[in-house]
Protein backbone atom coordinates (compact mmCIF):
# COMPACT_ATOMS: atom_id res chain seq x y z
CA UNK A 1 0.00 0.00 0.00
CA UNK A 2 1.14 3.71 -0.44
CA UNK A 3 2.61 5.71 2.38
CA UNK A 4 1.57 8.77 3.32
CA UNK A 5 2.15 12.33 5.26
CA UNK A 6 -0.78 14.10 6.27
CA UNK A 7 -0.33 17.55 8.24
CA UNK A 8 -3.23 19.48 9.44
CA UNK A 9 -4.74 22.53 11.39
CA UNK A 10 -7.43 22.38 13.39
CA UNK A 11 -9.03 25.63 14.47
CA UNK A 12 -6.92 27.95 18.27
CA UNK A 13 -10.33 27.69 19.99
CA UNK A 14 -10.16 24.34 20.05
CA UNK A 15 -9.25 21.94 23.18
CA UNK A 16 -6.53 18.96 23.04
CA UNK A 17 -8.42 16.94 23.97
CA UNK A 18 -10.82 17.71 20.72
CA UNK A 19 -8.02 17.29 19.03
CA UNK A 20 -7.44 13.75 19.91
CA UNK A 21 -10.71 13.28 19.15
CA UNK A 22 -10.07 14.77 15.37
CA UNK A 23 -7.40 12.50 15.15
CA UNK A 24 -9.34 9.01 16.54
CA UNK A 25 -12.03 9.99 13.81
CA UNK A 26 -9.34 10.34 11.21
CA UNK A 27 -7.45 7.31 12.18
CA UNK A 28 -11.03 5.38 12.04
CA UNK A 29 -11.68 6.09 8.79
CA UNK A 30 -8.54 4.68 7.32
CA UNK A 31 -8.92 1.65 9.58
CA UNK A 32 -12.08 1.68 8.20
CA UNK A 33 -10.71 1.92 4.37
CA UNK A 34 -8.08 -0.83 4.96
CA UNK A 35 -5.33 1.10 6.27
CA UNK A 36 -3.18 1.57 9.29
CA UNK A 37 -2.14 5.04 11.39
CA UNK A 38 1.68 4.68 12.22
CA UNK A 39 2.90 7.64 14.08
CA UNK A 40 0.74 11.09 15.45
CA UNK A 41 2.67 14.08 15.95
CA UNK A 42 1.17 16.84 17.81
CA UNK A 43 2.96 19.50 17.18
CA UNK A 44 0.91 21.97 19.15
CA UNK A 45 -0.13 25.55 18.93
CA UNK A 46 1.60 27.74 16.85
CA UNK A 47 1.24 31.06 14.68
CA UNK A 48 0.33 30.96 11.42
CA UNK A 49 1.72 33.16 8.54
CA UNK A 50 -1.07 34.96 7.67
CA UNK A 51 -4.73 34.52 9.36
CA UNK A 52 -7.05 31.41 7.98
CA UNK A 53 -10.81 31.99 8.46
CA UNK A 54 -10.09 35.01 11.26
CA UNK A 55 -7.84 33.14 13.18
CA UNK A 56 -4.16 33.60 13.70
CA UNK A 57 -3.51 30.55 15.58
CA UNK A 58 -3.73 26.91 14.74
CA UNK A 59 -3.51 22.87 16.10
CA UNK A 60 -0.88 21.57 13.68
CA UNK A 61 -1.12 17.96 13.63
CA UNK A 62 1.40 15.25 11.23
CA UNK A 63 0.32 11.89 10.97
CA UNK A 64 2.24 8.63 8.81
CA UNK A 65 -0.55 6.43 7.26
CA UNK A 66 -0.07 3.61 5.03
CA UNK A 67 -3.44 3.08 3.07
CA UNK A 68 -4.91 2.80 -0.39
CA UNK A 69 -5.85 6.01 -2.22
CA UNK A 70 -9.69 5.70 -1.56
CA UNK A 71 -9.09 5.63 2.14
CA UNK A 72 -7.27 8.58 2.19
CA UNK A 73 -9.89 10.35 -0.06
CA UNK A 74 -12.32 9.14 1.85
CA UNK A 75 -10.59 10.38 4.74
CA UNK A 76 -10.10 14.28 3.12
CA UNK A 77 -13.80 14.08 2.44
CA UNK A 78 -14.47 14.30 5.72
CA UNK A 79 -11.98 16.80 6.61
CA UNK A 80 -13.28 19.18 4.06
CA UNK A 81 -16.66 18.77 5.72
CA UNK A 82 -15.35 19.81 9.22
CA UNK A 83 -15.60 23.03 10.22
CA UNK A 84 -12.70 22.46 12.61
CA UNK A 85 -9.81 22.02 10.03
CA UNK A 86 -8.48 25.07 8.67
CA UNK A 87 -6.08 23.31 6.06
CA UNK A 88 -4.41 19.94 5.28
CA UNK A 89 -2.03 18.46 3.15
CA UNK A 90 -1.50 15.01 2.28
CA UNK A 91 1.72 14.11 0.48
CA UNK A 92 3.02 10.64 -0.58
CA UNK A 93 6.18 9.31 0.40
CA UNK A 94 8.25 6.53 -0.43
CA UNK A 95 9.43 5.82 3.28
CA UNK A 96 8.47 7.10 6.70
CA UNK A 97 10.70 8.21 9.16
CA UNK A 98 10.67 6.26 12.56
CA UNK A 99 12.91 9.43 13.66
CA UNK A 100 10.69 12.58 15.16
CA UNK A 101 9.94 15.29 12.39
CA UNK A 102 11.69 18.41 11.87
CA UNK A 103 9.31 20.02 13.70
CA UNK A 104 10.08 17.84 16.73
CA UNK A 105 13.68 18.36 16.72
CA UNK A 106 13.66 22.09 16.52
CA UNK A 107 11.85 21.96 19.76
CA UNK A 108 13.94 19.46 20.82
CA UNK A 109 17.09 21.49 20.14
CA UNK A 110 15.66 24.62 21.30
CA UNK A 111 14.78 23.52 24.54
CA UNK A 112 18.92 22.35 25.41
CA UNK A 113 20.56 25.69 23.94
CA UNK A 114 21.93 27.55 25.90
CA UNK A 115 22.11 31.04 23.31
CA UNK A 116 20.60 33.89 23.35
CA UNK A 117 16.60 34.75 22.20
CA UNK A 118 18.36 35.20 18.49
CA UNK A 119 20.07 32.72 18.90
CA UNK A 120 23.42 33.94 17.93
CA UNK A 121 25.64 34.03 20.72
CA UNK A 122 24.85 32.62 24.66
CA UNK A 123 23.61 35.20 27.42
CA UNK A 124 25.78 37.47 29.23
CA UNK A 125 28.80 37.29 27.29
CA UNK A 126 30.65 40.16 25.81
CA UNK A 127 31.13 40.42 21.90
CA UNK A 128 34.73 40.75 22.61
CA UNK A 129 37.83 42.79 20.77
CA UNK A 130 36.08 45.34 18.31
CA UNK A 131 39.63 45.15 16.73
CA UNK A 132 41.02 48.59 15.01
CA UNK A 133 37.76 50.26 15.75
CA UNK A 134 38.36 52.67 19.14
CA UNK A 135 35.48 52.63 21.80
CA UNK A 136 31.98 54.26 21.76
CA UNK A 137 32.92 57.21 23.26
CA UNK A 138 36.05 58.62 21.13
CA UNK A 139 34.15 58.32 18.19
CA UNK A 140 32.30 61.39 16.73
CA UNK A 141 28.45 61.53 17.11
CA UNK A 142 25.85 62.42 14.61
CA UNK A 143 23.34 64.95 14.23
CA UNK A 144 19.55 64.23 13.54
CA UNK A 145 20.83 65.90 10.04
CA UNK A 146 23.43 63.79 9.38
CA UNK A 147 26.26 65.99 10.31
CA UNK A 148 29.57 65.48 12.58
CA UNK A 149 28.58 67.27 16.54
CA UNK A 150 31.12 69.02 17.88
CA UNK A 151 32.14 70.02 14.52
CA UNK A 152 31.41 73.32 12.96
CA UNK A 153 30.97 74.04 9.38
Amino acid sequence: MPLYEHVFLARQDMSGQQVEALVEQMKGTITAGGGTVGKVEAWGLKSVSFRIRKNRKAHYTLMNIDAPPAAVAEMERQISLSEDVLRYMTVRVDAHDNEPSAMMQKRDRSDRDDRGPRGDRPFGRDRGDRGDRGPRSDRPRRDDDGASAGREE
